[in-house]
C-alpha cells in the first residue's frame, strides 16, 4: 500500500515540476532506497542518471518563472507531465512488485498535480499580487513531495 501512495505522490509531483519527479525517482535508485536494478527501469539508477535529470529539473525551475513559459494545462505541457507521472509512478511500482499499479497511481497524481497545482498557484498569485513568490512556494513544495515519496519507501 505505501508503494501506491508513494507512485501517487510521485505523480503529483511530476504534475507540478515534470523534471522534479524523475530527479528523485533517480536519486533513489542511484542511492539504493529503490531497487530497479533488475527491470526496464534499471537505467534510472544509473551513475550520469540523477544528475542529468536533476539538471533539467534545476533547468525547469527557472524556465517555469519566466512570463513566457506556456501554461501546464496546454497538450504539450499536461502531456509531459502525465509521461513523467507514469514512468516515475511505473518505477516505484517496479520497487513495489506491482508496476501497473504503480504506472495508475502515477497517472493519475499526475493529472491531479497539474490541475490542481495550476489553481493553487494562480490564487496564490491573487494573494501576492504577482506570480514569482507563488512559483517558488510551488518549486519548494515539488520538492518536499518529492523527498518525501521516495523516502517514505
Amino acid at each position: 500500500m505505501a508503494y501506491i501512495l508513494a507512485a501517487a505522490l510521485i505523480g503529483v509531483v511530476a504534475g507540478l515540476r515534470a523534471m522534479t519527479a524523475p530527479a528523485a525517482v533517480s536519486w533513489a535508485a542511484h542511492l539504493g532506497w529503490i531497487d530497479l536494478s533488475q527491470s526496464w527501469l534499471a537505467f534510472m539508477g544509473y551513475a550520469w542518471t540523477p544528475y542529468v535529470f536533476t539538471l533539467l529539473a534545476l533547468m525547469e525551475f527557472v524556465t517555469d518563472q519566466l512570463p513566457s513559459t506556456p501554461s501546464r494545462n496546454v497538450p504539450p505541457q499536461f502531456g509531459a507531465r502525465i509521461a513523467m507521472g507514469a514512468l516515475c509512478g511505473a518505477a516505484i511500482g517496479v520497487a513495489g512488485d506491482s508496476l501497473v499499479i504503480g504506472l495508475i497511481a502515477g497517472v493519475a497524481g499526475a493529472v491531479a498535480g497539474t490541475l490542481g497545482g495550476a489553481a493553487a498557484r494562480a490564487k496564490l498569485a491573487g494573494s501576492f499580487g504577482r506570480d514569482l513568490p507563488a512559483g517558488l512556494i510551488e518549486d519548494a513544495a515539488a520538492i518536499a513531495v518529492a523527498h518525501l515519496a521516495v523516502r517514505a519507501l
